[in-house]
Parts: structure tokens; C-alpha cells; sequence
């Protein structure tokens, strides 16, 4: 089996003469590989990638202690069933640039009572059941009004629309999975162009946040559910899917798909998942199904 070696990342500033030039300094770090084909541009100057007829040679570890010195991410990918059919996303931190939890809890004059309990819980360090109740149950009181300003603030990260359009164009399903709020997810869904979203449900009563999430959480677990039920809906197996997210909620989706990308990942992903973006903005998942730029849908 052939596999692709892709370079990719938002923030470079030199553009090599070629695709070669750019990855000189890592090929050189790999004398053995069995190289099959010439290095081709996805996106001059942001995404290259070189098929080679084996990976066992590879270290990666070693490449991306290299690449990351220069803001630039390497993964390896198969290059069978490389365009993916099903993509399952995380929201906070991934399809938008930041926790819309926190965020809320920022407007509402609350931040340093729920940041950390966040951060410990995107960490793996407490369970998100526990986290979300307790998160929510400081919020208890505060006016509803407070979900159209955050909606208003919200901020999407590069590439998302991108990533979106170009695999429906392409014929994928896409799906926002997220274990923040159904109020959010539902506005990013439209503006992406995802088919559907789940996410959980804050309960209001009388225009005021009343403290409580609606049972059952949609967790860790949860997201993984729902990668299997649409693979089942659309007829599909784990190898045609493609997830992303950021945190240790994703950490059961992202292992149970073939081609699950830790996105800008908490160290947890980082050990645990194997292909990572941390370099490169959304549009990078695009790459490592081998898209090159002229073939995106914005």
C-alpha cells in the first residue's frame, strides 16, 4: 500500500521554488524511504505531500520535532479511501476559535469561576458530566439574552466553511457534534453548511438560564454514538469518516474513526492520536485527503 507524507500549515511566509525545496530538510532525514513518486504542491508555499510505497521507515516523531520548529504540521496517511465520505466535527475550539461556555460565562461577569473548570475537564481531568452540571449551575439566574450576544461574538476558525462545503460538493455527510449547546450549534451549522448538529440543551424558564442541562449529557461517549449511528444511516464503515476535535471529549471519536485529527489537540490528543494539526488552520483536513487548493468550495 502506497502512503501520502503531507507538509501543511497557515503561517508560512517563504515560498520555495518547489514543492522538493520545501521538503528537503525532512526527506534528508529519511535516506531509506522508498519514495514513489515526485513531491507536488496542494497549495504552493502551505501544503505539499510525496507518496511512498512503504511507511515503515518513517519516523514521525522525529519529523515533526523538525516541522514544528518551522509552524509546519506532518502527518502520513494511506492513500486508499484517502477522500473521506462522512465527517463528524467538534464545535468549541474547533469549528469556532474558542469555548462558548466560557465565553457565556464571560458576559455574564462569571469567567474565573468557569475557565478552569473548563480547561480541567478539556484536559481529561474531570469528568464532563460532573463538569458541564457544575459549569451550567454557576450560570443559574443569569438572562437568556446573553445566547444572542454570544451568538453575535462567535468567531469561526479559518477553514471551516471550506472544509464544509468542499466534502458535501465532494459528496461527503457532515455533522457538528458538540458538548456545548444546541442554541450554538444550530447557528453554526447553518453559516458551515453541516446537514445537522447535536449538542446539549440548557434549560430556560421564565427568560433565565435555570442551572440545568437536559438528560442525557451528550459527552465523550455520546459523540462516539453518533459516528456510528451515521455511518450505519448512510451505509458506511469506520475507514469512509473522517472526525476532528480538540479535547478529551473527542478523544472516543476521534480513536473510532480511521482518520480522526486532533485539532490544535490538548496534550491528551496529542499523545493518543496519531494524526494532529497544529499548524494549520481547518482547511488542513482538506490536504490530508489530498484536496488541493484550486479544489476548494468557499
Amino acid at each position: 500500500m502506497n502512503y501520502a507524507i503531507i507538509f501543511t500549515t497557515s503561517q508560512m511566509s517563504v515560498t520555495p521554488e518547489s514543492a522538493a525545496d520545501w521538503m528537503a530538510p525532512f526527506l534528508a532525514t529519511m535516506p531509506d524511504i522508498d519514495i514513489a513518486g515526485e513531491a507536488t504542491w496542494l497549495a504552493k508555499s502551505h501544503a505539499a505531500e510525496i507518496i511512498v510505497a512503504d511507511n515503515t521507515e518513517i519516523d514521525i516523531a522525529k519529523l515533526r520535532n523538525t516541522a514544528n520548529e518551522m509552524h509546519i504540521d506532518v502527518n502520513i496517511v494511506p492513500t486508499q479511501n484517502r477522500r473521506k465520505r462522512l465527517l463528524i466535527a467538534d464545535m468549541d475550539s474547533t469549528i469556532i476559535t474558542s469555548e462558548s461556555l466560557d465565553d457565556l460565562a464571560r458576559m455574564a461577569g462569571l469567567d474565573d469561576q468557569i475557565a478552569q473548570i473548563t480547561k480541567e475537564s478539556m484536559a481529561g481531568n474531570i469528568d464532563f458530566d460532573e463538569s458541564i452540571d457544575a459549569r451550567v449551575a454557576i450560570l443559574a439566574g443569569k438572562p437568556a439574552t446573553l445566547f444572542n450576544q454570544l451568538l453575535d461574538d462567535m468567531t469561526l476558525t479559518a477553514g471551516a466553511i471550506s472544509l464544509v462545503k468542499t466534502m458535501r460538493a465532494n459528496g461527503a455527510y457532515c455533522y457538528l457534534i458538540s458538548g456545548g449547546f444546541d442554541f450554538a450549534t444550530a447557528h453554526i451549522r447553518d453559516i458551515c453548511g453541516f446537514h445537522d448538529d447535536h449538542a446539549n440543551h440548557m434549560n430556560i424558564s421564565s427568560g433565565l438560564i435555570e442551572g440545568t442541562v437536559r438528560k442525557p449529557i451528550l459527552n465523550r461517549s455520546a459523540k462516539a454514538h453518533y459516528l456510528a449511528q451515521y455511518c450505519a444511516t448512510h451505509h458506511l464503515t469506520m475507514a469512509d469518516a473522517a472526525t476532528i476535535g480538540d479535547g478529551a471529549n473527542d478523544l472516543e471519536m476521534l480513536q473510532a474513526a480511521s482518520f480522526g485529527v486532533a485539532f490544535q489537540g490538548k496534550p491528551i490528543l496529542r499523545k493518543h492520536i496519531k494524526l494532529q494539526l497544529n499548524h494549520t488552520d481547518l482547511t488542513g483536513l482538506l490536504y490530508l485527503q489530498g484536496y488541493a487548493r484550486h479544489e476548494f468550495v468557499s
